[in-house]
């Protein structure tokens, strides 16, 4: 049985199992699904995730969601130059944080500030791909990645000691690494598999650091204007699917992410012996699944998936710890060359203990979030 042309319209369908993740700063996954097209393919989408994660402080009073929700595109190209080159561009974001806690009295607001803490997290990151194929079977790539990050973070209210109130705001810079891998196929079946290895990327960036005070104004105070080094994780991402019956593909992704002693230390916090964001275990995430062709037009998936997390307790910027997740994804063929894809995917958010300073300020539990994709393919 020839699976070819069932690949070509499921195959993608798997992305969908990639809308969100939940594990310290992650997000996309970092799939290079789109590279590992046959021939010439250009792709565009926008994702969405609406989370809600409440919990209680410390003296038991409710803090309400504080989970802001967040939007992303992707997009990616991929072009087979000759029967044994070809080249990829693809844009994701793949790490962020969106968090307002609202001011309710809780130890993560302030009520003589007026504010409840803010984080803004935002990556920027654009991998390029240069693949050889020295047989149809096999595909050999690797190529640098361009990457940036921004953050803008408020902490306000008595979790944070006498550090209610600071600011800090770090300014886009970019900074390189590189990705590499090797992919496996039998057409005939629609077996495919990929192994992709992402370094960890060194980010030096300008910090502006202050207080805000109310004396008998309210005013911020610069505390520093400082370098502040990150270092975004390494990971690797194995892709697997295989026809098992006529018009059906199972698919399945496993990411490791190297969260283990990640920690952000800007100039004035390190002073106190605080982090600003800090995790502790590795991440580990699996999404399994089925994709169906009922037509020519039409293709259809559901996945599952399990994440880790990365670690607990966590930092308060993001208090869940992992998730298990159901999806559902659909595709519309129009013509042999194009496609609409769409899936939703509910995420049950694993429980998780917030802390700053090393001691827990509260419990996040029974959360949950929906996450939403919308992708456009056209091969040409």
């Amino acid at each position: 049985m020839k699976y070819t042309a069932l690949a070509a319209a499921i195959f993608t369908i798997s992305i969908t199992s990639n809308i969100a993740s939940a594990a310290g700063l992650d997000r996309t996954g970092q799939p290079i699904n789109a590279f590992l097209q046959d021939g010439n393919y250009v792709e565009v989408g926008f994702n969405a995730l609406s989370p809600n994660v409440d919990g209680n402080d410390n003296g038991g009073r409710t803090v309400g969601n504080m989970a802001d929700n967040y939007y992303f595109p992707t997009a990616a190209i991929k072009v087979q130059a000759t029967d044994h080159l070809s080249v990829g561009i693809l844009y994701d974001q793949p790490y962020g944080a969106d968090a307002t806690y609202g001011l309710n009295g809780s130890d993560f607001s302030s009520e003589t500030l007026g504010q409840g803490t803010q984080v803004k997290v935002r990556t920027h990151n654009i991998t390029t791909l240069i693949g050889y194929q020295p047989t149809k079977n096999w595909n050999l790539y690797a190529g640098p990645v361009w990457q940036t990050v921004e953050a803008d973070i408020s902490l306000r209210g008595a979790a944070y000691g006498p550090l209610s109130g600071y600011n800090i705001k770090v300014d886009q810079k970019e900074a390189w690494g590189w990705a590499a891998g090797f992919a496996y196929q039998i057409p005939e079946i629609a077996l495919k598999a990929a192994l992709t290895y992402r370094s960890e990327i060194d980010h030096h960036a300008k910090a502006s650091e202050s207080m805000s005070i109310v004396s008998p104004i309210s005013m911020d105070v610069p505390l520093s204007i400082d370098g502040v080094t990150a270092t975004t994780p390494q990971s690797v991402n194995f892709d697997f699917q295989t026809g098992v019956s006529k018009n059906t593909l199972a698919f399945a992704n496993v990411r490791w992410v190297h969260w283990d002693q990640f920690v952000v230390s800007p100039k004035f916090l390190k002073s106190y012996k605080q982090d600003l964001i800090s995790y502790y275990d590795d991440q580990w995430s699996l999404n399994v699944g089925l994709g169906h062709k009922f037509s020519d037009q039409w293709s259809g998936s559901v996945s599952a998936g399990w994440d880790s997390g990365a670690g607990n307790p966590v930092t308060t910027l993001g208090p869940t710890n992992g998730y298990w997740s159901v999806g559902l994804g659909g595709q519309y063929s129009p013509t042999k060359h194009m496609f609409i894809q769409g899936g939703v995917k509910y995420f049950g958010l694993g429980d998780a203990t917030a802390q700053t300073g090393g001691a827990p300020k509260g419990k996040f539990e029974g959360n949950h979030a929906i996450g939403y994709g919308l992708k456009v393919g056209y091969k040409f």
